[in-house]
């Protein structure tokens, strides 16, 4: 495979996107199970487009670019794990596209191939979770325009006001995920150490970047929304903890390989420095610093899984193909790709398709919704659930406002507090739930301190789960 991508031919990007299309062809014909994560970013995409406002109407945390999106995907087709995947394998395609095009175009190898391209399509699929639309996937897309940018700097020996161009990218990548905030570090350093920006060019950098915060900081003040967007967005990243969600021997298994290839590729360019030029040389630097910075945005993570890694996907692609490039031979090099090929293509589908029988790798089982505690009869209907798996809500609408349990905590945790207990009952008395569905067992309490909610509800027969009898 390496030999057939080592032509530098147009029609090699039509090669990229066939292959592409070819790993994920099976998910076409066996649909994937649904993440809890992506029902939630249906629900409110589901319920902006009900008129209620994100983080004051709606807690939860996921960034505002990003509900944007979920909301007009909810529009145009309403639920569908179909389109996030089949959106999420366009902007794939962009990234795999974009990241071989900037490495050629600015000769940052010694070498123009598509191997590049090859390694990026390579590690997008690190397990079936990257498939979705995730926030992290529509961040890289920004941060990688941003690299293309500053690449553009550096090739032209001198900053230009472009600068203004990778605040603004990092800025949309940060309202997509509120983490990549971080890259503006990156940003800041790599201008300073490799461009010659002067201190005007740093002022735009960093004005490009504010100006969106500024704007949405803005647009919830006149909303009267200021303290929520601090609460359920700012805060939450470093609040909001879903350990429930994680799993970490998917993310050991998924990302071994590309992790272990990048590393080997990093060590390689210290055994042939003489090959590469100066501007080259730099650009390992700029890439060793976006490695680093993402390492930071790890204790920043709601959960860990492979999605939330994606953006780590343009490092170590980038010292991945060095350490392939370096490879005195290239047929043990051929030899060591497919085998790395076929076993990171194992690992992707084990998780969806089970292709081993007891092998449990890669299946992502907290992270899948599951069996809801409500009959299956109960559908359509406005609920309440308080806990991380919302389950539930695939076949029914949410009610009150809290929808992420990690932020329904300030109010349903602190029920001993009475400005809680007048919240919870505001929120109830205006968009009262049919159904709750109480895996926290904060209920009882709840009924204790609010005896007129106590009234209109009434336990079930199953476990945890109340009906509204009053109307």
């Amino acid at each position: 495979m390496l030999s057939f991508f080592r032509s530098y031919a147009p029609y090699q990007y039509i090669s990229l996107m066939v292959l592409l299309g070819l790993i994920r062809l099976p998910f076409l014909l066996n649909p994937l199970p649904l993440l809890i994560p992506e029902l939630n970013w249906m629900l409110v995409g589901e319920q902006m487009n009900q008129g209620y406002m994100l983080y004051r109407d709606i807690w939860d945390s996921v960034s505002p670019l990003s509900a944007l999106i979920y909301r007009l995907i909810d529009t145009l087709f309403g639920r569908s794990q179909f389109i996030f995947h089949t959106a999420a394998t366009i902007l794939s395609v962009f990234q795999i596209m974009y990241f071989n095009y900037v490495m050629n175009v600015n000769d940052i190898y010694p070498d123009r191939n598509f191997w590049p391209g090859l390694v990026y399509t390579l590690f997008l699929n690190l397990s079936f979770d990257c498939t979705t639309l995730s926030p992290v996937l529509i961040s890289t897309t920004f941060l990688l325009l941003a690299f293309g940018t500053l690449v553009k700097q550096m090739v032209r020996q001198g900053a230009t006001d472009e600068v203004f161009e990778i605040g603004f990218y990092i800025s949309l990548a940060a309202l997509s995920y509120l983490p990549s905030a971080l890259f503006i570090l990156w940003a800041a350093i790599s201008l300073l150490l490799y461009t010659g920006a002067t201190f005007r060019q740093h002022s735009l950098s960093l004005f490009g970047f504010f100006f969106p915060f500024l704007l949405l900081l803005l647009y919830y003040y006149l909303n009267n929304g200021l303290d929520d967007l601090n609460r359920n967005l700012i805060a939450s990243v470093f609040r909001v903890r879903q350990y429930g969600l994680s799993d970490f021997r998917t993310l050991f298994a998924s990302l071994f390989i590309p992790l272990s290839l990048s590393v080997l590729g990093f060590l390689s360019l210290f055994q042939t420095r003489g090959r590469y030029v100066n501007f080259q040389q730099r650009c390992q630097q700029i890439m060793m610093l976006w490695f680093l910075t993402n390492v930071l945005t790890i204790v920043l993570m709601p959960y860990l899984a492979p999605m939330q890694f994606l953006s780590f996907i343009p490092a170590m692609a980038f010292f991945t193909v060095h350490y392939f490039m370096n490879a005195r031979k290239l047929w043990l090099a051929e030899l060591t790709f497919t085998g790395f090929f076929l076993v990171m293509l194992v690992i992707f589908y084990q998780g969806a398709f089970q292709l081993l029988p007891g092998l449990n790798i890669g299946t992502l089982s907290n992270l899948q919704v599951k069996p809801s505690a409500l009959p299956d009869n109960i559908q359509n209907r406005k609920i309440l659930v308080i806990g991380d798996d919302l389950s539930a809500y695939r076949y029914n609408r949410p009610a009150t406002p809290y929808l992420n349990w990690g932020l329904a905590k300030y109010d349903l945790r602190n029920l001993d507090n009475y400005d809680a207990v007048i919240d919870v009952y505001d929120h109830f008395r205006r968009d009262p739930p049919e159904y709750i569905i109480d895996q926290q067992n904060v209920v009882d309490k709840l009924f204790l301190r609010a005896p007129a909610l106590a009234e209109q509800y009434q336990k079930t027969g199953n476990v945890g789960v109340y009906r509204r009898v009053v109307n």
